[in-house]
């Protein structure tokens, strides 16, 4: 298969990106699309996954902070997106790449941590609980859903994000650690725009890689409505 495109979209309303992410993979399930990476950035947003959250912001808080929610189908609890994080959306054919759901995940984990590492920063995975972590503290977040083997949602980096967006309810359900940035981290960042290209690429090439170490994943419908992530 060919390696995925990556483009940089700019800063996209949350519900806009949601409704296209679904209309792009819907698409390419007709073979009328291409498999694509999206890179973004919210405007302030807090999402769900399809578990149940406690503690999220009232909507008094919510109002005060401009700040909405949106409810997704996605796997993971609830989450943080604003400016300073650069979000990234793989709409990938999971298993016709050999990858699965936890070989995607593990892949768009892995582009991360090669970007980072490009900026100086180590990285790891702490066992139990996906998404890019630095020490004990989580960097990047990851969730994902999957319909006929086609991936959508995906990763978001804290770049130089106001750290505050976190601070209305427990993110990702974490309750041994905490949330950190790039800016937090090294004590600069590049800005979301600057950022894009070295993570698409990074993206691109680890799903390259990982592709060519598969094989096709069959039997697609058994796997229909797959949320995976936190």
């Amino acid at each position: 298969m060919t390696p995925v495109t990556w483009s940089w979209l700019g800063r996209v309303p949350y519900d806009h990106a949601l409704t296209a992410q679904r209309a792009h993979r819907a698409a390419i399930i007709a073979g009328n699309a291409e498999e694509a990476i999206w890179l973004l950035e919210h405007d302030a947003v807090i999402t769900t996954g399809r578990r149940p959250v406690d503690g999220l912001p009232t909507s008094e808080e919510l109002q005060a902070s401009g700040t909405q929610i949106v409810h997704t189908e996605r796997g993971g609890l609830a989450t943080w997106h604003g400016p300073g994080q650069l979000v990234a959306y793989a709409l990938v054919d999971a298993w016709g790449r050999g990858l699965g759901a936890r070989g995607m995940i593990r892949a768009m984990e892995d582009g991360a941590m090669r970007y980072l590492r490009s900026l100086g920063i180590g990285s790891n995975r702490r066992a139990g609980y996906p998404g890019v972590w630095v020490g004990p503290d989580k960097i990047c977040a990851v969730g994902m859903h999957f319909s006929r083997g086609i991936s959508m949602h995906g990763i978001a980096l804290n770049l130089h994000p106001d750290m505050a967006g976190f601070s209305s309810f427990v993110p990702c359900g974490i309750q041994d650690g905490g949330i950190t940035s790039v800016a937090n981290l090294a004590g600069t960042s590049p800005t979301v725009a600057q950022a894009a290209p070295g993570l698409g690429q990074a993206l691109q090439a680890v799903i390259d890689e990982a592709t060519c170490k598969a094989a096709p994943i069959a039997h697609l419908k058994q796997f229909d409505g797959s949320p995976v992530g936190r």
